[in-house]
């Protein structure tokens, strides 16, 4: 079975993440983060990756902490509940509309971490919730799941159907990047053998 726990603890947060790639968007997210724990509920429903995240971090001073921490745990997680990589199809893309918004996304389960990001909010705000933490999470969920992501908006006018797209288009193109492809019969989807 495809799943992985990581717990990570430092002075600014504590965070435990549990996935299960072959689930069915069933979700428990509690970061203390109301809108982030939106867009995390959007990341497991349409991943269909089963996702139970609690965070606990310093809110008093800002969410920045919680949501790059989160992000960084989440991609230990997918990392660790990949394995080897072996027989997944690696690649995925999804255009998302949402009401006004259309955002694009592209990515590969490279183990080369790299972030393309043309996603632009007309507000610095969504309610509390900094505009700007929707990179930062991406950026760390990049990194620590040795992600090649590209995120695109094509266009949109409202700060949250922005955001949301922007999720929803990552969790489906996740969602079939790491689907076991029948046709790969226990091969990895790379001329190198290894990713």
């Amino acid at each position: 079975m495809r799943t992985a726990t990581i717990t990570r603890k430092t002075a600014e947060t504590a965070i435990a993440v549990t996935v299960n790639l072959d689930g069915t968007g069933v979700y428990r997210n509690q970061t203390g983060v109301g809108f982030f724990d939106h867009m995390l509920d959007q990341l497991s429903r349409h991943s269909l990756i089963d996702m139970d995240v609690r965070a606990e971090g310093d809110l008093h001073i800002d969410d920045h902490h919680t949501v790059e921490d989160t992000g960084i745990a989440i991609g230990q997680a997918l990392v660790a509940a990949l394995g080897d990589k072996t027989g997944i199809r690696r690649y995925g893309h999804f255009a998302l509309a949402m009401d006004d918004t259309q955002v694009a996304c592209a990515l590969d389960l490279s183990a080369r971490p790299y972030l393309v990001w043309n996603l632009e909010f007309p507000t610095q705000k969504i309610g509390s919730f900094d505009t700007e933490l929707v990179r930062e999470f991406f950026q760390a969920l990049s990194t620590h799941g040795g992600i090649t992501l590209h995120v695109d908006k094509v266009h949109g006018l409202n700060s949250h159907h922005i955001a949301e797209a922007a999720f929803k288009s990552v969790a489906r193109a996740l969602r079939m990047a790491v689907e076991i492809d029948p046709r790969m019969a226990g091969s990895l989807p790379s001329t190198k053998g290894a990713l």
